[in-house]
Order: structure tokens, then sequence, then C-alpha cells
């Protein structure tokens, strides 16, 4: 089949939202996110633009779903995102997961740039970052260490090195009523939460204390390089 032939035969394929998100994602690998806009998603589609809103309000839902389509795509690359209780490997467990989530962002290199505008993580995303949590409890680090990792990690746990600004996520994960219908969704988020609290007076993690986190971060890079000096 010509690929005429099956991009007429695409246009004839029923309009759903996921065909819709999947398009749009497509429109952003080949011509770049700018390129993204309600009519030329539209002319993709072989529809009018109205035809689009029966299924996405609004281009911020767009955006929204095409980041959950990635990490998506993550969760298939890495074998699902549930983690072992205990893990003596953690760390290269760890490092092939975000490895493999870096295959993926280059592949979608509009991501991260999306990413950062907007309020909330989708499940799918909360997800991954609960699994990166989970991965670090399994080698039997505390919270309060998987806390400041999260931060020195930055962005890398998604698989890229662009740092985030500190409001990622949205809202105060800190009230008890939303920690319990996380704990469901994402536990090992959730228990990590739930240790460490806005409003605790007594934690010594320095909540979201950025030159307390840049500090740790950087400590860890100098340690690691001096370690590998070390070693000749």
């Amino acid at each position: 089949m010509s690929s005429t032939t099956e991009r007429k035969a695409d246009r004839r394929a029923p309009l759903t939202r996921d065909r819709v998100l999947r398009t749009a994602v497509d429109l952003a690998d080949t011509s770049g996110i700018d390129a993204l806009t309600i009519r030329r998603l539209a002319e993709q589609l072989g529809v009018e633009p109205m035809s689009l809103y029966y299924h996405v309000p609004n281009k911020e839902a767009i955006l929204d779903g095409i980041v959950d389509l990635v990490f998506q795509e993550i969760e298939e690359a890495v074998g699902g995102f549930a983690v072992s209780e205990t893990d003596a490997a953690w760390r290269a467990t760890l490092r092939a997961r975000i490895l493999a989530a870096r295959t993926v962002m280059l592949r979608h290199p509009w991501t991260p740039a999306v990413m950062d505008t907007r309020t909330e993580l989708s499940l799918t995303t909360a997800r991954h970052v609960d699994s990166v949590v989970g991965t670090l409890r399994s080698g039997g680090l505390s919270y309060d260490l998987i806390h400041h990792a999260m931060h020195a990690l930055g962005s890398r746990m998604y698989g890229f090195s662009q740092e985030l600004g500190e409001g990622e996520g949205g809202g105060d994960s800190s009230d008890s009523g939303a920690l319990e219908q996380m704990a469901a969704l994402v536990p090992h988020l959730a228990e990590m939460l739930s240790v460490v609290r806005h409003d605790d007076p007594d934690s010594t993690l320095g909540w979201c204390d950025d030159q307390f986190e840049f500090e740790f971060g950087l400590d860890i890079i100098l340690d690691g390089l001096e370690r590998h000096h070390t070693r000749g």
C-alpha cells in the first residue's frame, strides 16, 4: 500500500481522543511543538478544527495528553512501573530505568519544554516518579535521603537534564486526605510525602529549601568526581 493510500485510509478512520493525541505526538515529533496548533492538527486528521473539540476541550488538554502518551511509552520501555520490595541491585535498576526513559525522551525532544508548562503531574507521570522513589526505597534508603536524592536527580529521573521548577506537581501534597487518595495509586510517592511534610516544624529535611538541595546535589557530584579520581 502506498503512503498516499495509507494517509487516505487514516483519514477515513473514526476520530477518537487517542487518535487525536497520537497524531499530535507525530506532528510535534516531525515539525516541532510550535507547529502543533488546532488548525494544523485538524489538517493532519482530515477534519474541521471544530471536530477536535468533541474529543479534547482545548490546546492545554492536548498538551497534557501528549505528555501522558510519552510516559505511557516509558512505562512500556521499562516493563511497567511496578518495583520490588527489596533490590540489592537497586542502583543498576534505577540507572537502567532512567536511561530507558531518556531513550524515549530523545524520540520526543519537545517533551521537557511541554512538561515545564504543566501545573500538575498526570497519573502516568506520577507513577513514573513513584517507581523512582520505590526503587530507591527497595535499596533500603530512608525517605529523608530519598527526598534529597529526588532533588539531586532533578529532571534526570524523567530522562533529561533540564532543571525543573520547584512547583512541579502543583498543589499541597502534604494534605492527609490527598495522601490517602494517592496511596492506592502511587504508594511509594505518597509514603515519602507523608514523611516529608511541608508543615512539620521538626523536620530536618529542609523541605524545598533551594540552597540546601543545591548544595546537596553539588556535594554528590563532587564526591563522585573524587571517587573516580581516586580510582585513577
